[in-house]
């Protein structure tokens, strides 16, 4: 007979965070498949001994992923299907941008919490305060890119304490925000070097760059974390692979 999870109360992480961990790995494994109407609250939180607070939590961060539907007068529904095989795409960017057995250093240049400007609003379609990153990557001693991230305090509590510019942000995310992504769209464009990215790229302003727009987006349609980069090298080498899932 197959034991049911519980909470651990002696863990840092969050009650609802726990609850959200176990309800998502019953719909992943099959355990409570497509069209299943999940388990009322009360009983939920009687299987757990948590509060209601906490179970409403965990059922609406999975709504909003895309796991969970509710339906007025009826309950909540399962909605995810395990997928097929077909095709995923992922990417690799900077460790293939310039070819292999070329080096990349990634350089924190400068963190904090601020609020977005208007044009991050509108890509992160959100008010919310933002954590801020800008790294500079680094090929053969010579300054090649700059990288902005932009994530949501809401979507990922103590990202300041993560040590980002030389990790994954997208790993980061997938093992430690609130939400998950489900897609990444990418935008690349042609355009010229201003400002301060000029200083820290040392090119003259006005040169030619690459710049690549990658949005995060949850299994709602709702954006996760942006990145911008700008590259000034003219070594470029921007690898997509496809994998099948089986």
């Amino acid at each position: 007979m197959k034991l049911e999870k519980t909470v651990d109360r002696d863990s840092k992480e969050k009650l609802y965070v726990q609850i959200y961990s176990i309800i998502k790995e019953k719909i992943e494994n099959g355990e409570w498949p497509s069209g299943t109407q999940i388990p009322i609250e009360d009983e939920l939180c009687k299987t757990y001994d948590v509060s209601k607070v906490t179970v409403r939590e965990a059922i609406s961060e999975l709504v909003r992923e895309g796991y969970l539907k509710r339906q007025q007068g009826k309950g909540t529904f399962v909605t995810y299907s395990i997928r097929n095989s077909g095709l995923a795409m992922k990417t690799r960017l900077t460790e293939d941008m310039f070819g292999e057995g070329v080096g990349v250093q990634k350089e924190l240049l400068v963190k904090g919490v601020r609020e977005p400007s208007e044009d991050i609003k509108t890509y992160l379609k959100a008010e919310d305060d933002v954590y801020y990153l800008l790294c500079k990557g680094v090929v053969e001693d010579e300054p090649a890119y700059i990288e902005e991230l932009y994530v949501p305090l809401i979507i990922f509590p103590g990202i300041e304490g993560e040590e980002v510019c030389p990790t994954s942000l997208y790993d980061l995310i997938q093992e430690k925000a609130i939400r998950k992504i489900f897609k990444v769209v990418q935008t690349i464009e042609v355009t010229r070097i201003k400002g301060d990215a000029a200083d820290i790229l040392k090119v003259k302003e006005g040169a030619p760059a690459l710049l690549l727009h990658r949005l995060f987006i949850g299994a709602d349609g709702g954006s996760i974390a942006y990145v911008r980069l700008i590259g000034s090298s003219r070594r470029y080498k921007i690898q997509t692979e496809f994998e099948k899932i089986n």
